[in-house]
């Protein structure tokens, strides 16, 4: 009996991979606005019917694909943090791995990071996953508080108003991290992601394209523009 429903267990999540690599490719060629249930049923020989048992509507299998790529990525910048050495090294490694995920998965980097799709709104499910990046620099910034090797910039202000609340949530996963390091983390890691949004989406065409050396020098400057020295 237990074999019978970890057979079927077994076959269901089979299934559920075929469904949600048919929803990429019908990205990577309509885009996210166009998902369409029945287009995947069709590529996949299914009857629609029988997709809905495991997707009951377009937004579930939105958040699912979504919910795949925040941990990809997540899980990327999370390996080059731990096999890195140095917290600056670390930091390093995690924009890099950011960036080389994003241009090996262009469709799904733009699914959690490019225009919003109209009439989708995310639920909780995807929070946890879309914070692993960044709960991995912040995981880089407690160690080099540890270790002594975080100096925070002279010339950093000191968070106030309502900033100060806002990074209280962020001081609870980093603690002993100064405010004002946390403030300037939040700046690096939107400029991580404008970076390779501006290559990945064509921005960078005509000036910094290859952007191999222009990458490697912004986050280096991002990384002491923190205090990660």
């Amino acid at each position: 009996m237990n074999a019978g429903r970890t057979a079927r267990d077994r076959a269901r999540a089979e299934l559920t991979h075929e469904i949600k690599d048919a929803a990429r490719r019908q990205l990577a060629t309509e885009g996210a606005e166009r998902l369409s249930l029945r287009a995947v049923s069709r590529e996949l020989g299914m009857v629609s019917s029988a997709l809905y048992r495991y997707f009951p509507s377009r937004d579930d299998l939105l958040t699912a694909l979504i919910i795949d790529a925040y941990n990809a990525l997540g899980l990327a910048a999370e390996t080059a943090a731990k096999n890195a050495g140095t917290p600056r090294e670390a930091w390093l490694a995690v924009c890099r791995a950011v960036r080389t995920w994003a241009i090996k998965h262009p469709q799904e980097y733009a699914l959690i990071y490019g225009s919003p799709v109209a009439g989708y709104k995310a639920p909780e499910s995807t929070i946890e996953p879309a914070g692993r990046v960044a709960i991995a620099l912040l995981g880089i910034l407690g160690q080099a508080q540890a270790s002594g090797v975080l100096a925070p910039p002279e010339d950093a202000p000191e968070p106030s108003g309502l900033m100060v609340e806002q990074l209280g949530v962020l001081a609870e996963l980093a603690p002993g991290v100064p405010l004002k390091v946390l403030a300037r983390a939040m700046i690096a890691l939107t400029q991580l992601y404008g970076m390779v949004s501006f290559e990945l989406f064509g921005q960078l065409v005509g000036t910094m394209d290859p952007a191999d050396e222009f990458f490697a020098d912004a986050t280096g400057q991002l990384a002491t523009f923190i205090g990660i020295d």
